[in-house]
């Protein structure tokens, strides 16, 4: 099966090169690629896809070599690993608060003996199953990714045990959603604070862990943490910039 790319710079404790995706733009996929990054991180939980749209920004995917990591609108245990046979790289879970969600997610998206995922072998990921099961089914789980996202001060509060879960390949912080809910929660944790206690707990169990950076500046600093899943750029903000500098055109 195709090999991932974000597996392999994790292993090699590189940084994984990420941007973000959240609407039906198939030239992106082979802009992405062709400027040299790892992986697109494809948001179906804020935006709605076509299935079949979704189908085929995957198949790009595997056409231009690039790592797809997909953020679904819902659990759906079947839907999840739907996603990986159509070749997502991996699945990236917003609000996972407890080891317990963690578990489950390891359950539905990874196959035996680590979860309990259903095995078809006759989609993309799986060559169709040109090549039979065994070759697969020998690389699988070593080739997808699961990453659960950080977004409440109780998964902070969870962060290591999180972490623990066998199966969980990395955490990915939601500076919004946290940053939203720190603000009307009791006590003194702070974004940075959080941060640095996801940072901690990720290093203590060999875990990547990321999050958006919104500047080369903040981009730098998460790298000097221990960042490796690091979100910098993405078609929404490329085409807000462009409008606002093309419009001065007019004036």
């Amino acid at each position: 099966m195709r090999q991932s790319k974000t597996l392999a710079r994790i292993r090699d404790n590189d940084v994984v090169r990420l941007c973000c995706l959240g609407h039906y733009i198939p030239g992106f996929i082979k802009h992405a690629a062709h400027f040299g990054f790892d992986c697109i991180w494809l948001d179906l939980e804020h935006r709605h896809w076509n299935p079949r749209d979704v189908q085929a920004i995957l198949a790009f995917s595997h056409l231009f070599d690039i790592d797809i990591m997909l953020r679904p609108p819902n659990l759906e245990k079947t839907q999840l690993y739907r996603y990986l046979e159509d070749g997502a790289a991996g699945l990236m879970i917003p609000h996972v608060s407890t080891p317990e969600k963690a578990e489950m997610l390891v359950d539905a998206v990874k196959f035996p003996p680590i979860g309990d995922r259903g095995l078809d072998g006759a989609g993309l990921d799986a060559d169709f199953y040109v090549n039979g099961a065994d070759d697969y089914l020998a690389e699988v789980n070593q080739q997808t990714f699961l990453v659960v996202q950080i977004e409440t001060p109780e998964a902070v509060a969870n962060a290591e045990a999180i972490a623990a879960v066998e199966g969980v390949d990395g955490i990915f912080i939601g500076p919004g959603d946290l940053g939203l809910r720190l603000k009307h929660h009791k006590g003194d944790l702070t974004l940075e604070g959080a941060i640095e206690q996801v940072a901690a707990a990720c290093k203590k169990h060999n875990k990547a862990w990321g999050m958006p950076t919104a500047t080369p500046e903040i981009l730098q600093q998460r790298i000097e943490q221990g960042g490796q899943l690091l979100n910098h750029g993405g078609e929404f903000g490329a085409i807000m910039n462009m409008l606002k500098e093309c419009i001065k055109a007019f004036d």
